[in-house]
């Protein structure tokens, strides 16, 4: 028969097997914790790598449309200082006109006008693809444009909508605004109006 001091020590035995055990287990979990928190860490630092690449992304391609941008406008402005020249007889024509007044701004692509007794301006939008707020655009420069060029309030105004792409839905309703449209061919902007086409004065 085992001794009560042989039982208890039995039990002081199991007891420090145990604690062996659960020791072992806190250390397994503690590894995993561990391991789980580098992978976190890992997981945050591609996010941020990834987020990083985006916003630099985003960057290049930002940069890419206004480099295409002022190539359409480049590609336009011989073609459009001829028509703009020989068709309507303007006598000044300036490429991307900007003006502040009032903490206000305005952009224009190609700003022409004559002082004789044509005394007419033409505003000019160059677009690559042309979608419906582009006719919005336009129709807003055209509106407030005798606010920031109060020297030219006494002639008549007219708008150009040039264009590399326009559907044909969107030419007739440039169109319907009184917006003469010009179109790209040969690398060379011609006239896209209509014969008989009746420009809205502005």
């Amino acid at each position: 028969m085992s001794t009560a001091a042989e039982e208890i020590w039995a039990i002081l035995r199991e007891v420090a097997q145990s604690q062996k055990e659960t020791d072992r287990r806190f250390i397994e979990t503690d590894r995993q914790f561990k391991e789980t928190d580098r992978r976190f860490i890992e997981t945050d630092r591609q996010f941020k790598e990834t987020d990083r690449k985006l916003k630099e992304l985003g960057k290049q391609i930002g940069g890419l449309g206004e480099k295409f941008g002022s190539f359409t406008e480049g590609l336009a402005l011989p073609s459009m200082e001829k028509i703009l020249q020989q068709r309507f007889g303007m006598e000044v024509i300036s490429p991307s006109v900007r003006v502040s007044k009032g903490g206000e701004h305005l952009e224009i692509d190609v700003l022409a006008y004559a002082n004789s007794d044509i005394n007419q301006v033409y505003v000019v939008e160059v677009k690559s693809h042309v979608r419906e707020e582009a006719i919005t655009q336009i129709k807003n420069l055209l509106e407030r444009f005798r606010v920031f060029f109060p020297e030219h309030k006494e002639k008549t105004i007219y708008g150009i909508l040039a264009a590399v792409d326009i559907s044909q839905a969107l030419k007739e309703r440039v169109l319907r605004e009184g917006i003469y449209v010009a179109r790209i061919h040969d690398q060379v902007f011609d006239m896209d109006s209509p014969e008989g086409f009746r420009p809205k004065a502005y």
